[in-house]
Formats: C-alpha cells, structure tokens, sequence
C-alpha cells in the first residue's frame, strides 16, 4: 500500500514537472518568435547596400518601437523605410526595413537591435557581414600618390553682391524719376514762343509773316487773316479779352469807351488806323477783294506801329497787380512741384508694390514681409548657430544662441549631489530651450526617478500657467547611438497678454547615464502655429548628441 502511495506521489511531480517544462517551452517559443531579424546578404563589396530585415508579431493593442538613427555600428544606415504592415486575424505583423552598408573592408558583426512589443524588450540576433574591396585593374587605371594638402581660402560672404544689385536697382530707379518726373525737358519753338510776353510774341510772329510767301503767292486772304490775328491777339492779351471774337464794329467801339474812360492813352487816329486795317481785311476775307501788294504792306508796316503804340499807351501795372502777378506764378510753381511729388511718390509706390509681388511669387509673401518687417524667429533661424557642450558628461547640442547658465538649488540634498541648468527664453517666449544636467548620490539598489523627473518638468509648465497640457512617450535615440525617452506633446502656453493663450509644443528628452548616477534632461517648449519656430526646434532635436566625459 505505501509503496502505491509511493508511486502515485511520483507520478503526480512528474506531471507536474513536465507541465511546467512545456509552459517554459511554450513561453521561450512564443517569445523568440514574435521578433526575427535577417539580411538580405552576408557579403557586399565597399559601398554596396544591405537589406537588414525585422519582422515583429505583436497584438494590435501593443505599442512597437523599433530603433532608428545610427544603431547598426559599426555599419552605417543610409535608409529607413517604412513600416509595412499586415492584420492577421488578432494580430499585427510589422515588418521594418534599413538600408545598412560600409566604405571600408573586412569583417563586421551587425548589433543587437533592441525592439519594444509593449512593455516587453526584445534583441534581434547578431549577423556577421563581410566587406571585400573592389579589384582594380593597374594595367588600364593609374594609380597616383596622394596629393599634399593645400590651403583653401575660406570663401566670402556674398553681401556686396546683393548691395551692389540694390544700388543698381536704385540708381536705375531714380534715373527714370529723373528723366521723366524732374528733369526740364527742351522746350519746342511753340513752348517758346509761349513763354514771350505778349508784346514780344507779336513782334515774332510779325516777323514770322515777312518770312512767309503769301505776298509772293498773292494769298492776300491768308496774309490779312494772319495780320489781323496778330493785332487782336495782343489787344485780347492786353486791351480787351474778348477782342478775338469780336466783330470790327464791336472791338472798334470798345477801344473808343476805354479811351474816353481814361483806361487806355490811344489817339484817334492810332484807333481809325486799326479800324481801317481790320474792314480792309474784312473785304478780303469775305467780298473777295484784292488790294495792291504795297498796300498790303504798308498796313503791315502800320499793324507794327500802333503794336508799339498800344504798348505805350496801356498804364503801368501797380504794385498790387504786379504782386497778384508773382503770385500767381509762385501758386503754379506750387503747382508742378506738387504734381512731380505725386508723381514721383505713386510712381515708387507702384515700383515698390511690384518689386514686393515678385520676390513674394518666388521666395513668399510671408517670407518677404517678415524679412522687411522683421521677425526675431526667423533671423534667428537665418543666423550664426552655436554648438557647445552643457553639463558634466556633456550634452552637445546646436541653438541659434547661446543658452545662459541658471542657478538652481538640488531637491533633495540627500539625493542629489550637483544640478547644473542652461536655457534660453521662457514658456511665454515664442521657444524655450533648457538643458540641465543632475547628478544623484544613490545607495546601492536606488534608480533615479525618470517618471517623477518628466512629472516635476509638466509641473513647471503648468505652474507658469500651462493648460491643456497632452503628454505622449516614445524611445529617443541619438545619432551616436545615445538612447533616452522622449515626452512631448501639445499644450495651451501663456502669452504677454493675460488671460491669452497660444498653441503650443514641448519635447522633453531624458537620459541617464551608463553608471546609473547623472541623469540629463532637455526640455523645449515653442509656437508650433510658427513655421520658423518649427524649423528651429527641429534643427534643435536633431543636433542632440551626448558625450562621454573622456571625449
């Protein structure tokens, strides 16, 4: 009886031993294979590509991160593609692709890659690759010695470049304001001549009529029509202004009422001469008379003379005409230097409006605005960047400034040896960069906080009045292979108006060190509805290494 015992006691720890053997067993195989890796080949020539493969099965409720940035050392990755995916019933089937190669010969070994399926981490297998050089052929190609170095002239700046095309647009800009705004352009003989005053305009155009070939052709009518032109335009001029439309009769009379007004000293006999002259042209224009050619002179010779004669008897202008006078030449002066100004400032309105469509149809309105205007993000951007090291080990990281040391004092003294911090801005500047570096004095079996590092970072965000604050974790790896956590998210950040909010984006980045003891912290806050903000924190996420204190 006791030796059935015996063996059923036996019996019942074999089965369960072998029950737990499987559910090891089963566990082992289920977990190698979620994660394979493979490449396409193991030997390439300098510069070929490798096809490096990773194929993860996981549930489609867990969260996958595969490595990127330069992971594969000493084997550089020239591709990332992107992750194919495949829905098999309750599972995801993900398979990401890297383009790996190398430019020197010999025999490398691919690294573990670590991959995250939810809260479990998994290493892909090491692969063996070898590099062979390329054959070359001496007898068809050269081979020369390597050249010595030379020094090389560091190039200059292009600014004169630019000011010189300015100046040239400028210059271009103001010869054609010049020459069809300001300059005083020659005179034609007609301005000339309009410019006389009307007794020296008579006498002209008297002159003008002797050089003419009526009397030559017998064209009396055209030769009396000019000659009586002449009289009626000085006497309109200076005498009567209606004398041109008047009839003979009419302009004969008007004379006559001037002279026994006292307005104008002119003899009868200077009168009758005018009048005689104008119905003797009258009968030539109109009856078709046809005087003897001395005749035609003679009144010519007389025209001349009662000219003068007018002259001589009209008053002397007063002093109060002859100030309305300068007056009224100063008020057109005035004048045309007020429509040359117009001109002159619609015309580089115009030349500035189609100067700033161009250059904004090419480079962008908003570009060419801020660039006029000015926009601290964008020079910023434009700028000399700075790459320095911060902290002990160093964090190496590029801005557009250099970030300020700050002072802060350690949490908790019992922990926290030394905390040194940089930054540039504040959470209601359009960025914010911060970078601090804490090193911990932890006993054997402690590990610094990361969770409660991230918390105390999200904290300061909402105690400078933060809101709506999204928080997202991923892994962050560097392009020296560095990896840390990342948190970002999205947020309502304070403006310089109270009670205003803006969009915003933050990013903390969080590495500990090898030892366990320094813990390295870059915190960025910015704009995000800006693009060159955008463009900087990107520039700035980028640049982030870390460095061993040796280097």
């Amino acid at each position: 009886m006791k030796h059935l015992n015996f063996i059923h006691v036996i019996n019942s720890y074999g089965k369960r031993v072998i029950l737990f053997l499987a559910c090891c067993l089963f566990f082992v195989l289920t977990s190698n294979a979620q994660v394979t890796s493979s490449i396409d080949t193991t030997k390439i020539k300098i510069g070929e590509q490798i096809t490096f493969k990773v194929e993860v099965d996981a549930d489609t409720t867990d969260l996958v991160v595969f490595p990127e940035g330069q992971t594969f050392g000493p084997l550089e990755m020239i591709e990332s593609y992107k992750i194919d995916t495949t829905k098999n019933e309750a599972k995801f089937k993900l398979i990401k692709t890297y383009g790996l190669t190398q430019f020197d010969s010999g025999s490398y070994k691919i690294p573990k890659q670590k991959i995250i399926v939810g809260t479990k981490t998994y290493f892909t297998d090491s692969l063996h690759v070898e590099v062979y050089t390329v054959a070359v052929d001496t007898t068809k190609q050269n081979l020369y010695g390597i050249k010595p170095m030379i020094e090389v002239e560091k190039a200059s700046s292009d600014w004169w470049i630019y000011l010189l095309i300015t100046l040239v647009a400028l210059g271009f800009i103001a010869f054609l304001l010049y020459w069809f705004i300001w300059r005083k352009k020659p005179l034609t003989e007609e301005e000339e001549i309009a410019m006389l005053p009307p007794y020296d305009r008579a006498k002209l155009a008297l002159k003008k009529l002797d050089e003419s070939n009526y009397l030559q052709r017998s064209e009396l009518k055209d030769y009396y029509s000019e000659l009586t032109f002449i009289i009626r335009k000085y006497l309109d001029e200076k005498v009567y202004d209606r004398a041109l439309e008047s009839t003979t009769d009419e302009l004969v009379g008007r004379l006559n009422l001037l002279r026994d007004a006292n307005q104008i000293e002119l003899s009868t006999s200077d009168i009758n001469n005018i009048e005689t002259i104008l119905k003797r042209a009258d009968l030539v224009k109109f009856a078709k008379s046809a005087p003897d050619i001395e005749l035609a002179k003679i009144d010519r010779n007389t025209i001349d003379v009662e000219i003068d004669q007018v002259k001589e008897a009209l008053p002397e202008p007063t002093e109060e005409e002859k100030l309305l006078d300068k007056q009224y030449k100063e008020e057109q002066e005035l004048k045309k230097k007020r429509r040359k100004i117009i001109l002159t400032v619609g015309a580089s309105i115009l030349i500035l409006i189609a100067t700033y469509v161009g250059f904004g149809l090419k480079y962008g309105f908003k570009y060419v605005t801020d660039t006029i205007i000015g926009n601290e993000a964008k020079e910023l951007l434009e700028g000399d960047w700075v790459q320095s090291d911060y902290g002990v080990p160093p964090i190496m990281i590029s801005t557009p400034v250099v970030l300020e040391r700050i002072e802060l004092q350690a949490i908790d003294s019992t922990q926290q040896l030394k905390r040194t911090a940089f930054a540039y801005g504040d959470v209601n500047s359009s960025f914010n960069i911060g970078v601090g570096t804490t090193k911990y004095n932890l006993q054997e079996g402690e590990e610094i906080d990361i969770n409660g590092a991230v918390e105390e970072t999200i904290k300061s965000f909402e105690n400078n009045g933060a809101r709506n604050i999204v928080v997202k974790r991923e892994q962050f790896i560097t392009p020296n292979a560095a990896e840390g956590l990342k948190v970002f998210g999205t947020g309502e950040f304070p403006t310089d108006v109270e009670g205003q909010y803006r969009s915003g984006e933050y990013v903390i980045l969080i590495f500990v060190s090898d030892d366990k003891s320094v813990m390295q912290k870059i915190a960025l806050v910015w704009n995000n509805k800006d693009e060159y903000t955008n463009d900087i924190m990107d520039r700035v996420l980028n640049s982030v290494e870390l460095k061993k204190v040796e280097e």
